[in-house]
């Protein structure tokens, strides 16, 4: 069984950064893909940067792009998320999420980390 942990979320003013990582333990399966998410209390979980595992190849949600960057490490399976310019409005719970090769969902999550961003 695989388990996404996940550690850097904090408080900072606008305008700081804070990097998010995120490691697989556990059995290791074939990833399809690695995602951060983010959650607002009321609102829907929001896809905000994605990784293609074979390839590399970044996705980023329009209201995040020119600000985070989303790398992997393979040997250690890990995602990370690299913040920078953050506003309040990026204040959330973010998810890593992962989609297995074979899954059609990203079906296994993190426990999430609280990022706020004051003004």
């Amino acid at each position: 069984q695989v388990r996404l942990i996940e550690s850097g979320g904090g408080v900072v003013q606008a305008g700081g950064s804070l990097r998010l990582s995120c490691t697989a333990s556990g059995r290791t399966l074939s990833f399809h893909a690695m995602a951060w998410f983010r959650q607002v209390p009321g609102k829907e979980r929001e896809l905000i940067a994605s990784m293609r595992w074979s390839t590399g190849s970044p996705y980023y949600a329009d209201s995040v792009k020119g600000r985070f960057t989303i790398s992997r490490q393979i040997v250690k399976p890990s995602v990370y998320l690299q913040m920078s310019a953050l506003k309040p409005e990026d204040t959330a719970v973010y998810y890593c999420a992962a989609q297995q090769v074979g899954s059609d969902t990203y079906n296994i999550w993190g426990q999430g980390t609280q990022v706020t961003v004051s003004s």
